[in-house]
């Protein structure tokens, strides 16, 4: 288990930074909080199985091809290339907007895909793979109100002030009940979206479909018909996965 834990230390800092992709040991032993001969022998283990990769000249160490593979793997198993991607790929289409797909995972949610809008000069760019806490957002708070009640009061409990709490559960209930959430500038101001949730064939929560737009480029008119897209879509996609 010290092992695993170790493991994953190294890949939560090689995977965690948005502008850095390559660590030397040094850095690596500093962030992990581990001796360099330890460290040692845990990447040449990691390296052999591909978890990571060295880079041959100037001996720094990276993410490896194993995540990609079994990433993509994975990715195959979400119905994203028959179904889920083609019908974002349409939504985005008619709204002109990024769309995104976002899965619930213990007390965060992972931005799966997004499709963005080549013809729109200006996006709202979430990268693929990073973690939100499900009490923010409108794809979040979508997964939130529709998540069995109990599962629901324990997210809510972990991550909402008591203080808070009853408000927040309030507009989960219309959220639910309207069947659709938004979010008006919480990750990034001047930015909103717009989210429905997906449901499989068992009628089970699988995640959210959301829109991404700047403020000051929609007016209220377009607010109304991205909403309507949205659940238009949520719903589609929910249909095609055979909930009832």
């Amino acid at each position: 288990m010290q092992t695993i834990d170790r493991a994953m230390k190294v890949i939560k800092v090689l995977a965690g930074s948005d502008t850095k992709r390559w660590f030397s040991i040094t850095e690596l032993s500093k962030e992990c909080d581990l001796p360099v001969s330890t460290l040692h022998r845990l990447l040449q283990s990691m390296k052999r199985h591909d978890l990571i990769q060295q880079d041959p000249e100037h001996k720094l160490y990276s993410l490896g091809t194993a995540w990609l593979e079994y990433g993509l793997q994975m990715y195959d198993t979400f119905d994203f290339i028959g179904l889920i991607r083609p019908e974002m790929e349409k939504l985005m289409h008619e709204v002109e907007e990024s769309v995104y797909f976002s899965k619930p995972i213990g007390l965060e949610a992972l931005v799966v895909e997004r499709i963005d809008c080549p013809h729109n000069p200006i996006r709202i760019y979430d990268q693929l793979g990073i973690k939100i806490p499900l009490n923010i957002g409108a794809a979040n708070k979508v997964m939130l109100a529709n998540m069995p009640k109990g599962d629901m009061l324990k997210i809510v409990q972990s991550l909402v002030s008591a203080d808070e709490r009853e408000s927040f559960l309030e507009l989960l209930n219309k959220i639910r009940k309207q069947g659709y959430g938004e979010s008006h500038g919480e990750r990034t101001p001047g930015t909103s979206s717009v989210a429905a949730p997906i449901f499989n064939h068992q009628s089970e929560l699988i995640g959210a479909l959301s829109i991404g737009y700047v403020n000051f480029n929609v007016a209220e008119e377009r607010k109304n018909l991205i909403i309507e897209k949205a659940v238009q879509y949520g719903m589609r996609i929910s249909n095609r996965l055979g909930a009832k």
